[in-house]
């Protein structure tokens, strides 16, 4: 018989971009662990003794661009400071994915976009967030989220979970999905509506999109060996601004590219009126999409770039990007097998 040992690696995450230190290639870079206050969490499992749990120092970064336009340094110059690709955190989000997937598992994501499943039902203890809507006690909104409910009571939900949310399916009981978050843990019963299996015979989360809302970036990341990644784009983005009432910071977690849309049709804010549309949109939560620049009626042709990009939020949720590596992103990266990382 095999001899096991539980494994336990929690990390935790910084609110400080901090990580901007070196000019050095990523191949060469050292780097030291560091303590965050996000609360992505590293499964908890039984894993035999020979494979451990990898640390974002066993995740080994290389270069090799397959789109290379507009392409950004490891660390770069931004106004009278330096932006960087936090190379650091991006190791620990890598190391999460490989140690997610050392066990055989059932992979799902929570849908509720635009409430197509059902609108989530009242929590106990709620508040109304500045856009007006009805929010859990740590802002998650009730609009398209999926009720989140304690093993042992499943009378009122305790909490609100993202559209997009990856989470690992631990089976059913009666009408109710039990599930373990990624992004948060624990265990929770959600209504089997709000669940979207992932099919099992997918080559699951080879690769990963991180999206920086500190320096305002982007990078794809493909995975080629155990701990070996491939960076394949490095760009300047822009996420989504706090603007209430109508746009919304990009949320931070783990998400699954979930839908891909070749023109995203967007309204004018407060209206049902079309505004004009977002190109090679990839959606991973909600309303967010990773896209190309908007064009704006009248307009109708597409427009490749922006000097707003990898500046300052100004999107609603979205990521916008040139519009060329947009489309990179809708070819290269398939729905269901698509990681996308928000970072701080």
């Amino acid at each position: 018989m095999k001899n096991y040992k539980v494994y336990i690696l929690i990390l935790f995450f910084t609110i400080s971009c901090g990580s901007c230190q070196s000019k050095d290639k990523v191949e060469s870079v050292v780097f030291n662990t560091i303590v965050e206050l996000d609360s992505i969490s590293q499964p908890t499992q039984l894993i035999e003794e020979e494979t451990p749990l990898l640390t974002a120092d066993d995740i080994a970064l290389e270069k090799s661009l397959l789109y290379d336009k507009y392409t950004l340094d490891d660390v770069y110059p931004y106004k009278d400071t330096t932006r960087c690709f936090q190379w650091n955190k991006i190791k620990e989000r890598l190391a999460l994915l490989e140690n997610l997937q050392q066990e055989s598992t059932r992979w799902a994501i929570l849908q509720n976009y635009k409430n197509r499943n059902g609108e989530a039902p009242l929590i106990r203890t709620y508040k109304r967030d500045a856009y007006k809507r009805i929010a859990d006690t740590l802002g998650i909104e009730r609009y398209q989220s999926a009720p989140l409910y304690a093993l042992n009571d499943t009378t009122i939900p305790v909490r609100y979970g993202k559209d997009g949310g990856l989470v690992r399916y631990l089976g059913e009981e009666g009408s109710f999905i039990k599930i373990a978050p990624v992004h948060f843990g624990g265990e929770w019963l959600v209504p089997k509506k709000y669940i979207k299996q992932i099919p099992d015979t997918l080559n699951l989360f080879k690769k990963a999109i991180v999206v920086d809302r500190s320096n305002q970036n982007i990078a794809t990341i493909e995975h080629t060996d155990k701990a070996k990644w491939t960076i394949r784009s490095m760009n300047p983005a822009t996420t989504g601004r706090y603007a209430p009432p109508y746009a919304q910071r990009t949320p931070l977690g783990i998400f699954v590219i979930q839908e891909k849309k070749q023109k995203m049709v967007f309204l004018k804010d407060g209206s049902q009126e079309k505004g004009g549309f977002a190109p090679y949109a990839s959606r991973f939560s909600n309303g967010g999409y990773i896209h190309g620049v908007p064009t704006n009626l009248p307009q109708t042709s597409l427009i490749e770039y922006s000097p707003s990009l990898g500046t300052t939020p100004r999107s609603h949720m979205c990521v916008r990007n040139a519009t060329s590596h947009a489309k990179f992103v809708y070819d290269w990266a398939p729905i269901y097998e698509s990681v996308v990382f928000v970072i701080e």
